[in-house]
């Protein structure tokens, strides 16, 4: 008989046990649900030179499956001629300067810029497009992407040598970077364009890089007016 009393007891003490414990978690429940009510929001990057901004998860969009357009394609394909002159640039300086500074600048801008161009034509062939070669820019009728230079610019640093061709080649190679800010900026600019994963990682990256090397290639070109003739 205590053994039946006792078990009951042990029972009841359990169920209220479990409807306090079921009472506790509706109401941390509700207190939650109060406490979120505004949905979480997420934060966007926003292209180069343009704001973040915020937007709430329940509106945001799955960037994982956004398509190329063709003026990524045009892009990839336009900084690649871009990237190969400035590779045609660097090459020059090995045998006209005496800095090593220069050369410095020279083997960040080889190395970058060649694996980029690599990148770039696996970006392009993995998608079916049309893949420019090394050397494309200097077949005859090529355009010229922004701030890349004519061939009486290209015959101008050539032709110089020394401190000379120092100072010609950072005006020029500013010109160059400059030119890729112009061409990062009308993707973005372009209405669907850029937003791919890699095309808006690669895009803002070369505008980051690029804005740093000038910023670099500045102050070295400031030293070298300073320097007696």
């Amino acid at each position: 008989m205590r053994m039946c009393i006792l078990y009951g007891l042990i029972v009841f003490i359990h169920r209220v046990a479990l409807i306090i414990l079921a009472a506790a978690l509706l109401t941390a429940a509700a207190s939650c649900r109060s406490a979120g009510s505004q949905a979480p929001v997420i934060v966007q990057p926003g292209a180069p030179g343009a704001s973040s901004r915020v937007i709430a998860v329940d509106k945001a969009v799955d960037q994982s499956h956004v398509q190329h357009t063709a003026a990524d394609v045009r892009f990839m394909q336009g900084m690649i001629h871009h990237h190969a002159q400035a590779l045609d640039m660097t090459e020059l300086l090995s045998t006209r300067t005496a800095s090593d500074d220069m050369r410095k600048l020279a083997l960040r801008i080889e190395v970058s810029q060649s694996d980029e161009i690599e990148m770039m034509q696996r970006w392009l062939k993995d998608r079916g497009q049309e893949v420019p070669g090394r050397h494309a820019h200097h077949m005859a009728g090529a355009a010229l992407m922004p701030g890349m230079l004519t061939a009486e610019e290209m015959a101008r640093l050539a032709a110089a040598r020394g401190d000379a061709f120092d100072r010609l080649f950072l005006e020029f190679m500013i010109k160059h970077h400059e030119g890729a800010l112009v061409m990062v900026k009308e993707l973005f600019s372009t209405p669907g364009a850029g937003q791919e994963s890699e095309i808006f990682a690669f895009a803002s990256d070369v505008d980051a890089d690029q804005r740093m090397e000038i910023d670099r290639m500045g102050a070295m070109l400031a030293r070298s007016k300073e320097q007696p003739e």
